[in-house]
């Protein structure tokens, strides 16, 4: 009800279970799903992780909900692919609010919350570490990826380079695209994974935050 009144949203699908949402996100081809983490059979948290290694369903970005702001969901959630994870008791403008953020690639967590999170992802047990090979970017795109992995907003890192937010948002695009990340979130991990913010960096960003 609250997505049908918005002028720009639409939904194309509804699911109860993690394998019909899988077979549902094929046959629509939606640009996000909401994900619920409880569902019988085939949880949320699998589904995320099937759609998201789904290359027919690449462009879809997933939001995931849930009841408990549990550590475990959230790090589980980034691990399967998902691009946010938003409480249910989210206001309904926060919720709208969080769609069109996932659909332009944003990540849905606060810059600082969001470092926090991906460094527990790297640090927790049996990571499944990528080889990052930063070899086709160039200087000043190394060092957005490095102000993203630390949590800075555009405007940030606008401001600590020197340069226009527009600039900084292109730099954005083409780090995307040559580094095949889904959203912001996952430019974050990549950050991480190729070394270029330690848990330290981290840890000081988060207390900057509070």
């Amino acid at each position: 009800m609250i997505i049908d009144k918005e002028p720009d949203l639409e939904v194309v699908g509804q699911a109860g279970d993690g394998a019909e949402a899988q077979r549902q996100a094929r046959a629509t081809r939606p640009d996000v799903i909401l994900m619920d983490v409880r569902m019988p059979g085939v949880d949320g948290l699998e589904a995320t992780r099937r759609i998201c290694a789904d290359p027919r369903l690449n462009r879809a970005r997933v939001l995931v909900l849930s009841m408990f702001e549990l550590d475990e969901y959230v790090h589980e959630a980034l691990r399967a692919g998902a691009s946010g994870f938003l409480l249910k008791d989210a206001l309904p403008a926060d919720l709208l609010e969080a769609v069109r953020r996932t659909h332009r690639g944003e990540s849905l967590f606060a810059p600082a919350i969001l470092t926090r999170l991906v460094h527990h992802f790297v640090s927790a047990p049996n990571p499944s570490p990528r080889r990052i090979t930063l070899g086709s970017l160039t200087g000043r795109e190394v060092e957005v990826l490095t102000l993203v992995g630390r949590g800075q907003s555009n405007d940030e890192i606008a401001t600590s380079l020197k340069i226009s937010v527009k600039t900084v948002k292109t730099h954005l695009t083409h780090l995307l695209a040559k580094l095949r990340a889904r959203d912001r979130a996952q430019l974050v991990i990549t950050a991480y994974d190729a070394g270029l913010v330690s848990p330290r960096v981290a840890d000081q960003t988060v207390q900057t935050g509070h």
